[in-house]
């Protein structure tokens, strides 16, 4: 197996031959989605780099890739600092590292189904500040020289029934009708896996942890709809549950009828529709409507049925969480246990539900200083004895026909320092708040982001990550266009207002390099707040999660008499949920867990 080194030399010798004098690599798919499958997998395959977020540029003489500040110490463990500058974002976006480093008359090149227009036509006005070009490739050169590149998945589609779905596939698309015709439009280009997956009531296999499937659609004025997939993925139950309505295409299809729309006006999203297709419908003479796919704000509202069905799910997944709790604390003080082993073992636990689908998302098991790591992944080549003195950070999630779940617990192996104490309860300190807030609707997440950080702030601390993503229905566990963080926070959406229905986690942190990580995560439910004597509407948040916090790294004099009954209240909560599916043995574990906290 070639190494990194050569890899990238592979790509620049390729890349030379295509008339190139640079390339910038997206970890992306033509989707614009955050996990992709394996064979769009571009960026790991040439640099090593495993997270779930980054970009690179090649160059003749140099290389850089650009990571935000939940991979900075990840990147420089699994990116060779010989052949790759490290480049934090947003301090420094790839298109003014380019802007700095591009030879005069150089043409970079890049893959339009991999990057939106705005990102092009941005690039390509600086780079000619400097006399350079941006040049749009046929075929991705990593492609060429990437040998044993997986091919796309050929799994089936499934039906998700209305049951859990709560409206129709029919009943979604006459609304995206009803929103295209308040927009004289005629058709919405459909292009991200899990908008395609709600509008048409169906799920997939084709990305590891996220239930969604290869495709295309378009959605039309009266209604009716194109959905371009590989035709052995449809079985006779999913065509028969699509109706005559939806007309199943090929996905090479797809592209080819972006041509059809001439005088017509298309819809497509700017940010989630790659520059190929706008470029397509461009080419075909549509009139092209830049906004926002109709889908997003409708599938993150979620509707009656969803919010029971992830209740549902999270109580099941609290139970399998809390076997595991108890599981863990008995068994890593005798020693053997590894961050794999004890991965392994809250999957199998989550497994004798027997309704779980899937994870998902990768097992973040991290012991000691991998779980300074945010986003670590667990390999079985990274994998660390979970040894006494540690801190022991499980974040994981479960996929459920009715739900998909996320939770992040710490367990200490032992006693645990007078700082990890301090630390772990200054965090949670900032998760009260935030399951506490009460906010005016039309709130933004930013303006909630540092509620979760002042009581780091206070003693000259911070974290480096988002306080809260949006959460999808069987679906993503990342999920827009909702967010609580910073306003520059990479990727971020936390610009947008907060409604009630929608679905966030709550996950402030503390990580000390090269020792120890704390996570607090729960799922809340954004709900209306009835005040008396309010004179405009009041939200706030509804928790989701029910699964005990650690109380032996919880020093109670740091917590105010407010924090402490919203403590004791949770656990009594927690009991009241999950006790009823536990053993004897079980529910006297979680009541000891659950006692008042002094």
């Amino acid at each position: 197996m070639p190494s990194h080194a050569d890899r990238l030399r592979a790509l620049r010798d390729q890349l030379a031959k295509q008339g190139l004098d640079g390339f910038v690599v997206p970890l992306t798919d033509e989707h614009m989605s955050e996990y992709v499958g394996g064979y769009s997998q571009r960026l790991g395959w040439l640099t090593g780099f495993q997270g779930s977020a980054g970009s690179a540029v090649v160059l003749a003489d140099k290389a850089a890739i650009f990571t935000d500040g939940r991979y900075t110490i990840q990147v420089r463990q699994q990116v060779s600092a010989e052949d790759w500058e490290y480049v934090g974002v947003p301090a420094t976006s790839i298109t003014a590292w380019l802007e700095a480093h591009v030879p005069e008359g150089g043409r970079i090149g890049y893959d339009p189904w991999l990057h939106t227009r705005g990102w092009v036509d941005e690039t390509r006005a600086a780079l000619a500040e400097r006399g350079a070009e941006l040049v749009a490739v046929e075929a991705n050169p990593i492609d060429s020289v990437w040998s044993d590149r997986p091919a796309p998945s050929d799994a089936q589609l499934s039906v998700q029934d209305d049951d859990h779905a709560g409206k129709s596939s029919a009943a979604k698309r006459a609304e995206i009708a009803e929103w295209l015709g308040e927009r004289q439009a005629d058709a919405v280009v459909l292009s991200a896996l899990d908008s395609i997956a709600w509008a048409f009531n169906v799920r997939g296999d084709d990305v590891a942890h996220t239930p969604v499937a290869l495709s295309y659609a378009i959605v039309h004025a009266d209604g009716t709809g194109d959905l371009f997939v590989e035709p052995g993925k449809v079985t006779d139950a999913v065509r028969q549950h699509l109706g005559n309505a939806i007309r199943i295409q090929d996905r090479s299809a797809f592209a080819p009828a972006l041509n059809a729309f001439a005088g017509k006006r298309v819809a497509a999203d700017p940010e989630r529709a790659v520059a190929a297709i706008f470029d397509a419908l461009d080419a075909g003479g549509a009139r092209v409507i830049a906004v926002r796919d109709p889908v997003v704000l409708a599938k993150a509202i979620k509707n009656p049925a969803e919010i029971a069905g992830h209740q549902a799910a999270q109580a099941r997944d609290g139970a399998a969480m809390v076997r595991f709790l108890k599981w863990f604390e008995e068994t890593a003080p005798q020693g053997g246990l590894t961050e794999m082993s004890a991965a392994d073992r809250l999957q199998a636990f989550r497994q004798e539900t027997g309704l779980l689908k899937d994870l998902s998302f990768d097992t973040i098991s991290a012991t000691g200083p991998n779980g300074a790591l945010p986003h670590y992944k667990v390999t079985d080549e990274s994998s660390l004895p979970i040894e006494p003195g540690q801190l022991y950070l499980i974040d994981s999630g479960g996929q459920y026909a009715d739900g998909t779940t996320d939770i992040t617990r710490v367990m200490p192996v032992g006693e645990p320092s007078a700082e990890m104490r301090d630390r772990f309860t200054r965090v949670l300190k900032g998760h009260i708040a935030i399951d506490a807030a009460v906010f005016p609707d039309g709130t933004v997440g930013a303006q909630l982001d540092s509620f979760a950080r002042r009581p780091l702030w206070e003693v000259g601390l911070d974290f480096g990550h988002g306080v809260g993503h949006g959460v999808g229905a069987y679906l993503s566990v990342h999920e827009g266009p909702q967010r609580i963080a910073q306003p520059y926070y990479p990727g971020g959406q936390s610009l947008e207002p907060l409604r009630a229905g929608m679905m966030l986690s709550n996950e402030p942190g503390y990580y000390k390099p090269g020792e120890y990580g704390i996570r607090i995560e729960n799922l809340v439910l954004i709900v209306e707040r009835e005040i008396a004597g309010a004179e405009q509407r009041m939200l706030g948040f509804e928790t989701l999660t029910f699964v005990p916090i650690e109380r032996t790294l919880i020093e109670p004099s740091l917590l105010t008499d407010q924090e402490l009954r919203w403590l004791d209240t949770y656990h009594a909560r927690v009991l009241e949920l999950i006790a009823p599916q536990l053993h004897e043995e079980e529910r006297r574990w979680l009541e000891a867990k659950c006692a008042r906290i002094a």
